[in-house]
């Protein structure tokens, strides 16, 4: 179903998007910096905060992209249609009522999750968690958006969108950052303006009916239950192992913040180049979607094993390049971050464990798991992932944490046994093959 140039059509824009998306949070973060540790921990935290909750209505747009690949392998793109106008939907309404309950409720959200962080700290998280707040359903809508794009194939217009909204981000965190000193409020400000023109611009592309998916006079609206049902088969379990995961990274980041600023901050470095070095494996986890989703649609069983297999492949070749590269540059990266000398020890222990981790078990932990997902068996997903979080990385950080005085280090230690439980399930099933039975049309 897909060819050699069809994959790179669908991947390299993927990678790319990946990447600016990874680039927006370290840019914030290096002229952040410029104002202050303080203000680099008070970010780091929110962002912790924002993940989970961003999460919830980003697994809604996952369910509604696997639905979507399968009606369109399965040759009904009528259904595909109804599909992305009741993802709309229901993206935009959960999304607002996630951030009228953050809105209302950061101070007390923060005060619980984090206590003992000082007034600073404090100070800027509130700034930055309010208006990370009001971005959230425009950030709902581009995800949502972005994922019926994928669905049919087409990344390009995620990625140029992407494109567009980091222009704008940086642009502006420039701006009210250094011209006006607005710290951590111009960082926030950018990040919201940016959302609502990716939100924008993505809606108006989706309504062109020559699309494969488009919406369909999406201002008469229109819930359908049955298509809902659907979505939420994947949404659900997505959303509450996504959910759960970046709720254990909160009950870790309470766990950093005991440790002091260098900590926190490290952690906060650590975290961004961590990310650099999965961008491949997210960008291949989100085209095996579309990919596994199409051809198990069309009932090519055969077909989804070879693609996943070949993904994989391709994942961990590109793991490695991106960890090689990042070693190699080690010292470039580091000069963009005003660091304390203990700040940058500590930030070197963390990647360096991390970086050895990363490219043995990391994309079978979180790459190989989304073939599954695409085949409609999110709830073992779930399982899997909820018991490997609160057994192994949440239980672990205690104990290497405080018992073993390992600190910070010992959380990143507990993270890598939680990644080697997950690989081990997720290469169980797909071996045993019990994924095939799971499908949604």
């Amino acid at each position: 179903m897909f060819s050699n140039k069809s994959l790179r059509n669908l991947i390299v824009p993927l990678i790319i998007e990946q990447f600016l998306a990874v680039t927006i949070g370290i840019a914030n973060t290096a002229m952040v910096s410029s104002v202050g540790e303080a203000a680099v921990s008070g970010v780091s935290l929110v962002d912790s905060i924002n993940l989970l909750l961003i999460n919830l209505f980003s697994s809604i747009a996952t369910g509604g992209a696997v639905v979507a690949s399968q009606y369109l392998g399965k040759g009904e793109r009528w259904n595909a249609n109804k599909i992305a106008n009741q993802l709309e939907y229901f993206s935009v309404g959960a999304s607002l009522l996630i951030a009228a309950f953050a809105i209302i409720f950061r101070d007390t959200i923060l005060q619980v999750v984090f206590r003992e962080l000082s007034d600073e700290v404090m100070q800027n998280a509130r700034i930055y968690f309010l208006l990370s707040a009001i971005s959230y359903p425009f950030l709902a809508v581009y995800n949502a958006g972005a994922a019926l794009f994928r669905s049919m194939g087409n990344s390009k217009i995620s990625m140029l969108i992407a494109i567009l909204m980091n222009i704008i981000n940086i642009s502006i965190s420039a701006v009210g950052i250094y011209m006006f000193n607005l710290g951590v409020m111009g960082a926030a400000l950018a990040s919201l303006c940016a959302r609502i023109v990716g939100s924008i611009v993505i809606t108006i592309l989706l309504l062109n009916p020559n699309r494969e998916i488009y919406l369909d006079q999406i201002w008469k609206v229109k819930i359908h239950l049955e298509y809902i049902k659907k979505i939420m088969k994947i949404g659900i379990p997505s959303g509450l192992e996504n959910s759960v995961f970046q709720l254990g990274k909160i009950l870790t980041m309470s766990i950093v913040s005991s440790f002091g600023t260098a900590a926190i901050t490290a952690n906060a470095v650590a975290g961004n180049l961590s990310s650099i070095q999965i961008i491949p494996g997210s960008a291949i986890g989100m085209a095996m979607l579309t990919i596994i989703g199409q051809s198990v649609g069309a009932r090519d069983i055969k077909g989804a094993k070879t693609y996943t297999k070949r993904l994989m492949i391709i994942a961990y070749v590109s793991v490695w390049i991106t960890t090689v590269a990042i070693f190699l540059s080690k010292d470039l990266i580091l000069g963009v971050y005003n660091l304390s000398t203990e700040t940058t020890d500590i930030l070197i222990q963390l990647f360096l464990v991390h970086a050895f981790c990363c490219v043995l078990i990391w994309p079978l932990s979180f790459t190989l798991p989304n073939a599954l997902r695409a085949a409609g068996d999110a709830k073992f997903t779930m399982i899997t992932s909820l018991l490997s979080m609160w057994i192994f990385r949440i239980a672990f950080s205690y104990i290497l944490a405080f018992y073993f005085d390992m600190n910070v280090f010992g959380i990143w230690v507990a993270m890598c046994i939680d990644w080697l439980f997950r690989s081990i399930c997720f290469i169980i099933r797909f071996a045993r093959g019990k994924w095939q039975n799971h499908r949604l049309v």
